[in-house]
């Protein structure tokens, strides 16, 4: 299994207060390499939502657990491959989303996930 990424700044991957665990934006770094997989757009998500993975199992989550992601793409013309690739990692329910497009992310990243779980959900 990988690493989860370090935060590049002064905050935490995530903070836990009570059941709920608050997720800092995941940008799409392999964490064992501090490197992205890649510049095209599937790649980068694919790291995302494998970040996301590695955080969910060291909470003791799943993905099912996570109620709510702000997803942050550079271009919304990847919105189709995101949502099929964001889709394939959850089961029948979704979490609450909201989506943008931005001008610009950390380390010119073209996707960026933050996302919040209940543990008793």
């Amino acid at each position: 299994m990988g690493k989860i990424p370090a935060a590049i700044g002064p905050y935490s991957v995530y903070r836990e207060v009570g059941d709920l665990v608050f997720v800092s934006g995941q940008l799409p770094v392999d964490g064992m390499t501090g490197e992205f997989p890649s510049d095209k757009f599937e790649d980068q998500i694919k790291q995302v939502m494998e970040n996301m993975a590695l955080i969910l199992n060291e909470v003791g989550a799943s993905f099912d657990q996570v109620v709510k992601t702000t997803c942050f793409l550079k271009d919304l013309n990847d919105f189709a491959v995101f949502n099929e690739v964001y889709g394939s990692y959850f089961g029948t329910e979704f979490p609450a989303r909201s989506a943008f497009q931005v001008a610009k992310l950390p380390k010119d990243a073209l996707v960026e996930i933050e996302f919040i779980i209940d543990k008793k959900a």
